[in-house]
């Protein structure tokens, strides 16, 4: 059994139990525009204070041998933003790309995306399709970006390529299951997260991995993204492993 020291912070090599660390961990990158608000600066100054958070994050969840890390980037619903904040995402999301391509992919990391990329601006497609190829082939951390994605949109989509495969005799009615439909979404292959971190004061999903969330857990963080770090990580980590996961049976 893994205590809480006496020191305020957490101490991953004596407090986190390396041999139980999260599979799949999924983070709700959300406060930046509050970040930048409470600091008197404009919300894209948090949007790229929030790519130093990713940045870090990645590195300490591929040092603590995390296999599935999904970062939820840009949603369904992000389009009714204005214009120009819109735009700047989208550039952190290229200059993010080339600038951490080169170590992401010497740290074994594999890029992956979530959702329907076909509506981000061609460039953003480019870049995320060579970040992809790239790092194919690496065997450590996978990094799954969810941009233009919604928990509605993922099953929707599913759904209809189930229709799809129904009405072309691909599949049959009598083979539909759970499992079938799991694999029809953008995270096929992926196993369910462990747990799903939020920062920011907010509580809820906002569509995030609707279908894959049946039993994650969840970890909530009065933090904005921007000054979320490794000891953050951490604290979320050893909460996870003092919790009892039953999946509606009885320990």
């Amino acid at each position: 059994m893994f205590h809480l020291s006496r020191k305020k912070s957490l101490n991953v090599e004596r407090d986190i139990d390396l041999e139980n660390i999260p599979s799949h961990i999924a983070i709700i990158m959300d406060g930046n525009g509050r970040w930048a608000k409470a600091k008197k600066l404009p919300r894209s100054f948090g949007h790229k204070a929030g790519v130093e958070a990713i940045r870090n994050v990645v590195k300490e969840c591929n040092n603590l041998g995390v296999k599935y890390l999904t970062l939820y980037a840009f949603s369904t619903e992000n389009w009714v933003r204005p214009a120009e904040e819109v735009n700047t995402l989208m550039k952190l999301l290229i200059e993010y790309l080339k600038n951490e391509l080169k170590e992401l992919d010497e740290s074994g990391v594999v890029i992956n995306s979530l959702g329907d990329i076909s509506k981000l601006p061609l460039l953003c497609q480019e870049e995320l399709r060579k970040a992809q190829d790239k790092t194919k082939l690496n065997t450590k951390l996978n990094l799954n970006l969810a941009l233009n994605y919604g928990g509605r949109d993922d099953i929707l989509r599913a759904m209809k390529k189930i229709g799809n495969d129904l009405l072309n005799h691909n599949i049959k009615l009598k083979d539909l299951s759970e499992s079938l439909i799991t694999g029809y979404l953008d995270t096929k292959g992926i196993p369910d997260p462990d747990i799903i971190i939020r920062p920011s004061g907010e509580q809820r999903l906002s569509n995030f991995l609707l279908w894959q969330a049946a039993y994650s857990e969840l970890w909530f963080s009065d933090i904005y993204w921007p000054d979320f770090n490794k000891k953050v990580l951490h604290k979320a980590i050893y909460d996870y492993q003092n919790r009892e996961r039953r999946y509606g049976g009885i320990k």
